[in-house]
């Protein structure tokens, strides 16, 4: 956050939440291309052994090919529902590739008609499936990233290699975050991918379950199997190029935001 100018009123929490959700929104735009080649890289070969074909060959042809097949509305796919939806819906969108489809393909007209549409089928348990994987991912994520930014800052101010407001040294910090967090929570958002995307099948009392995985650690444990532990971290480099930007555009598109709010609700120039 930016200093407030001398006798400048501070925001309230309402318009603390407004700003930063303008700026989430902002970088998760910037963001989502890397994702959804994130989400695709994660779902190809899914539970094939080595050698099977590829669709993509990495990072940078994922958003070249969904650029090239499906235009903007292919590398923006699940942008609606990563802005206000529910968190399952995003990786499902994501996943949907009407040219070229990987993992299981599940098609929406929108978020109100996927929502009914799980609802109708699993009830409350659709909803809220692969709780407990995405519970597993943001703590593994969040355990590593504030230590290792400060950390960072502190050694390269400590050791004179830059100065705690110089913009390089945010740069650094938010890269080296993002190194240790993809390395600890890859794994997890890859089983969160696969639990959310996964096929259901109906059991003779009526309840849905997953056709493929049973929990976050039988994911973990058959894609280990099938592919090895390379298995565990597809997607890796589009989801480094998805951590560092969106941590870098959300703080700075706040700052940026924070200051115009304040200048047009105080009347300043």
């Amino acid at each position: 956050m930016s200093a407030s100018a001398p006798g400048s009123k501070p925001l309230s929490s309402a318009e603390g939440f407004i700003c930063g959700g303008t700026a989430a929104c902002v970088a998760v735009t910037v963001s989502n291309p890397a994702e959804v080649a994130k989400t695709r890289m994660q779902l190809q070969g899914e539970l094939a052994k080595k050698g099977a074909t590829k669709v993509y060959k990495n990072a940078l042809d994922v958003i070249a090919k969904t650029w090239r097949n499906e235009g903007i509305r292919g590398v923006q796919r699940g942008l609606g529902p990563a802005a206000e939806s529910p968190y399952a819906l995003k990786y499902i969108y994501q996943a949907y590739s009407p040219v070229l489809p990987v993992g299981a393909q599940h098609y929406y007209k929108s978020s109100w008609d996927a929502l009914k549409s799980i609802w109708r089928a699993e009830k409350f348990r659709g909803l809220v499936r692969g709780i407990d994987a995405a519970a597993l991912r943001t703590a593994m994520g969040s355990s590593v990233q504030l230590p290792t930014y400060n950390w960072t800052k502190n050694q390269l101010i400590s050791r004179g290699i830059s100065r705690g407001d110089s913009l390089w040294t945010f740069l650094a910090s938010s890269s080296v975050s993002g190194l240790c967090v993809l390395t600890m929570m890859q794994p997890t958002d890859t089983v969160l991918t696969r639990m959310y995307n996964q096929p259901t099948i109906q059991t003779p009392d009526g309840r849905h379950i997953g056709a493929l995985y049973k929990n976050p650690l039988d994911c973990l444990w058959k894609t280990l199997k099938a592919e090895g532990p390379l298995g565990w971290y597809k997607g890796s480099t589009a989801h480094f190029l998805r951590i560092v930007p969106h941590t870098i555009v959300t703080l700075t598109a706040n700052d940026i935001i924070v200051g115009l709010y304040k200048r047009v609700r105080d009347g300043q120039p």
